[in-house]
């Protein structure tokens, strides 16, 4: 059995959007799954459009989510050459023709079919001409399709698809001025490439079977197919900007893990049993194609929140601080001149559903100037609060252990001693430390800050309640 080899063709006209990324990630499994090879190939014969910034964005994107990719990336627009001489082979052999009719002939001759009630398709004035050779005359190169029979395939997903012959327009495989059209070069790609199975999303279903008449006019091998449904809002109309994002980067700016991502579009669609949690080998293992849906997947927000929140409360404390670091830095705090980031991401993650939500919440760990809280001031620092403070800050000063367990049997002393419960320290020292009465434990929070600074920010509270 010949190697598996899967592709995946993005046009380089904006960033890799979630669909994109999701059809990327269907391949990359399949050829892990199955030992083969995964080519990435950009589809950039549409010269006015294609950008080396959205090249860079889609690489950077596949970069960012993990699936890196055995041979590529290729480019089409080098292949111009070689599209030329398959042109050149399909007209010598009578399978393409010149077609010499102009924009106006083919507008009139739609609408006469139009009326007549056929379809508006061309009529094939020029299907039979003899080859001749350039005299001048602008014209188009049509491949000559079967005009009975039927064209069929069994999808990997949807099931036998078949196209009565006679639906089919002769296609254009070269414009006038020579550039080949999308569906023409899209199959040699594959052929020259020895791509075994192409799966891609289910708005090129109509292209298919132009695709396969056209392999086999070539005599290459046919390809198999899976085209994946498309995804969908909320509202049930197929994903775009007014949804929110779509584009996979603006999701690691919005403070999202890729481990969530991947996690979250591979079940846009596909699924294994109830379970919902799966890490990439986990992927590789249980992904199958024939598990994909037929019906499209709906984007639901608060589903990736959710994988992402279940990511960052499960991630190694050293990763995450790494990733935090540009967080930080987008909001002035170089993470250096403060507490251990390490230290300070384990007392965050427990809660932080996004990273940006993590980067506000460890803000006051490296900056001490924030305002108190006005609701729990006005609650918590009152006219017995000072006292309290200074003597946990003489206390603290003492310590000999800074661990957990000696600042936690500190409070418990303190609040024996003076016969207080916890809730009549606790919030005020919480507030103290941190701005605010929602922070992580207060423990965590004096062992990270340190002696010396818990000292500062106990000091500071004082100050202001004697205001």
């Amino acid at each position: 059995m010949s190697q598996v080899r899967l592709r995946f063709a993005p046009s380089p006209t904006g960033f890799l959007h979630v669909g994109g990324a999701r059809t990327a990630l269907f391949n990359w499994l399949l050829a892990r799954k199955q030992q083969g090879k995964f080519i990435l190939r950009i589809e950039d014969t549409d010269v006015a459009r294609s950008t080396q910034e959205s090249v860079d964005a889609i690489l950077e994107g596949m970069s960012w989510l993990g699936l890196d990719w055995d041979e590529g990336p290729f480019y089409q627009s080098d292949n111009f050459p070689l599209y030329k001489e398959y042109v050149q082979k399909l007209l010598e052999t009578g399978k393409a023709y010149k077609c010499y009719c102009s924009a106006e002939d083919l507008d009139a001759k739609r609408e006469k079919a139009l009326k007549e009630g056929g379809k508006p398709k061309y009529d094939g004035t020029c299907r039979e001409l003899p080859l001749q050779p350039d005299d001048g005359r602008p014209y188009v190169v049509r491949f000559k399709a079967p005009q009975q029979g039927t064209t069929c395939w069994n999808d990997l997903i949807k099931g036998k698809i078949s196209f009565e012959n006679s639906e089919l327009d002769d296609l254009i495989i070269q414009r006038t001025d020579g550039t080949p059209t999308y569906n023409f070069v899209v199959v040699i790609d594959d052929a020259t490439m020895g791509i075994t199975t192409v799966i891609r999303g289910d708005d090129h279903v109509n292209n298919t079977p132009r695709q396969i008449l056209l392999y086999e006019a070539l005599g290459s091998r046919v390809p198999s197919f899976a085209h994946v449904p498309m995804i969908l809002g909320a509202d049930k109309a197929r994903l775009s900007k007014r949804h929110g994002a779509t584009s996979v980067m603006a999701y690691r700016d919005m403070g999202f893990l890729p481990e969530a991502m991947v996690n979250y579009l591979v079940r846009l669609g596909w699924s294994c049993g109830d379970e919902e949690i799966f890490s990439l080998e986990e992927l590789i293992q249980k992904f199958s194609i024939e598990n994909v849906g037929r019906s499209a997947g709906v984007f639901n927000p608060d589903k990736l929140l959710w994988l992402n929140a279940h990511y960052i409360k499960n991630g190694d404390p050293v990763r995450l601080a790494g990733l935090l670091t540009p967080f930080l830095k987008e909001r002035g705090v170089d993470p250096e001149g403060g507490p251990d980031l390490v230290a300070v991401v384990k007392t965050l993650q427990e809660r932080a559903k996004t990273m940006l939500e993590l980067a506000d919440g460890a803000l006051f760990y490296y900056r001490a100037d924030f305002a108190y809280d006005e609701k729990g001031a006005a609650k918590f620092f009152n006219p017995e609060t000072p006292a309290l403070l200074s003597g946990l800050m003489e206390r603290l000063e003492a310590l000999g252990s800074f661990g957990l367990e000696a600042i936690e049997a500190l409070f418990k002393e303190i609040c024996e001693e003076k016969g207080i419960k916890l809730g009549q320290i606790g919030p005020a020292v919480r507030l103290a430390l941190s701005g605010t009465t929602a922070s992580p434990g207060i423990y965590e929070m004096i062992q990270v800050l340190g002696k010396e600074e818990t000292r500062k920010r106990l000091e500071r509270a004082i100050a202001q309640i004697g205001r």
